[in-house]
């Protein structure tokens, strides 16, 4: 995570958003939540600490209660300047003093809470050990949605790391890929994130020939030749909201049957698509991509889930997955991104994230589906 909280953000839209998680703790008969250092308490409090070490950080809520942050006194004036402070109570402590037993003051001896899924072991175990009658449950179990509706500030971020994503493919369909190693085409991909405003490079997966096989490959150096099918998927963060994006290049023609291919992982992308309204389940966006590969015979190729959630970071629920029966709301954000895969010949991905309307869905990301040609 970056350490700068987009500006549009203010000291009440926090303070909203603490109140909403803690709301929704208290329906889900939890004690309350505790969040550690990551995107949750970015999401939360706009807070980063400097360096995540060893020294707890938590940020305690409750309904009815004022939030509290647990933090280490030397990061205290840090956290003092978060754009959510003015929100909450620093709860301040110094090396050589409990953290967990300053924590324990603040939690219900007996109660279950919440918990950020990137805390620490050792700091879960430490408040175990000091409040032994309390349970604990992962905040992705136990409030899914927490961060899934976004707003509409949080919606125009997301439209603008997605147009900057847009706007690197824009650019790198434009420069040689023949002769070249993978990893030089995934450097001018960050590079390119970069200069349209990205922060942080998340992934920029170059899978030429048989690597496009392998929908996650690490970027090698291979050297990219023509009648290459090639997978580009890029992404990162642009002022603290994800972008994340899939297109299928060629070098040079491809056979008929690639087109082919290609063709088929369009129309099932343009399916999941349509998918896409309000009240419908999650799993119906996977289901209806899904019986587009599968009626024409590839079914067994297609071995991923069809999407997942996008926002302070580049993966979160909502998950578009068979067994998902979430009914997606307008403002949730996630990929559609279908994918064939043939082991040791050629893979194709087309993804666009997509934001759920009042009446539909509406694209993120709106470069051509169509297969790109590059030299």
């Amino acid at each position: 995570m970056t350490g700068t909280a987009p500006a549009s953000f203010t000291a009440d839209d926090y303070e909203a958003r603490m109140e909403r998680a803690a709301g929704q703790a208290a329906e889900a008969g939890l004690a309350g939540l505790l969040v550690a250092p990551g995107p949750d308490l970015v999401w939360l409090t706009g807070y980063t600490p400097t360096a995540v070490t060893e020294r707890l950080t938590l940020l305690v809520l409750a309904a009815g209660r004022d939030p509290v942050l647990v933090v280490p006194t030397l990061e205290a004036p840090d956290a003092a300047r978060a754009p959510g402070a003015s929100a909450l109570t620093l709860r301040d402590w110094t090396d050589g003093k409990d953290p967990y037993a300053a924590t324990a003051a603040l939690l219900d001896a007996n109660g279950r809470f919440g918990i950020s899924d990137n805390t620490w072991a050792m700091h879960l175990l430490g408040l175990q050990k000091t409040l032994p009658g309390t349970s604990y449950a992962s905040l992705t179990e136990a409030l899914p949605m927490l961060r899934a509706v976004k707003d509409a500030a949080e919606l125009e971020l997301l439209a603008a790391a997605g147009a900057a994503a847009d706007a690197a493919f824009e650019e790198i369909r434009g420069v040689a890929f023949a002769g070249r190693r993978e990893s030089d085409v995934a450097a001018d991909l960050a590079a390119l994130l970069r200069r349209f405003g990205h922060s942080q490079v998340d992934f920029t997966i170059v899978a030429s020939g048989p690597n496009g096989a392998n929908p996650h490959h690490e970027v090698g150096d291979r050297v990219i030749e023509r009648g290459d099918m090639v997978v580009l998927d890029f992404g990162g963060l642009k002022d603290g909201y994800g972008s994340d994006t899939s297109r299928t290049v060629h070098v040079g023609e491809p056979t008929d049957e690639e087109r082919r291919v290609h063709d088929l992982v369009r129309e099932a992308q343009e399916a999941g698509f349509r998918a896409v309204r309000p009240g419908a389940a999650c799993q119906e966006v996977d289901r209806a991509a899904r019986a587009v590969i599968a009626d024409a015979g590839y079914g067994e190729y297609f071995i991923h889930r069809t999407g997942h959630g996008i926002g302070v970071t580049t993966h979160e629920p909502p998950y578009m997955i068979e067994g998902e029966e979430q009914p997606l709301v307008p403002g949730m954000c996630f990929s559609v991104e279908p994918g064939i895969y043939l082991p040791g010949r050629f893979g194709v991905r087309i993804e666009d994230i997509v934001t759920v309307t009042e009446d539909g869905g509406r694209r993120l990301n709106n470069t051509a589906r169509e297969l790109v040609i590059v030299d």
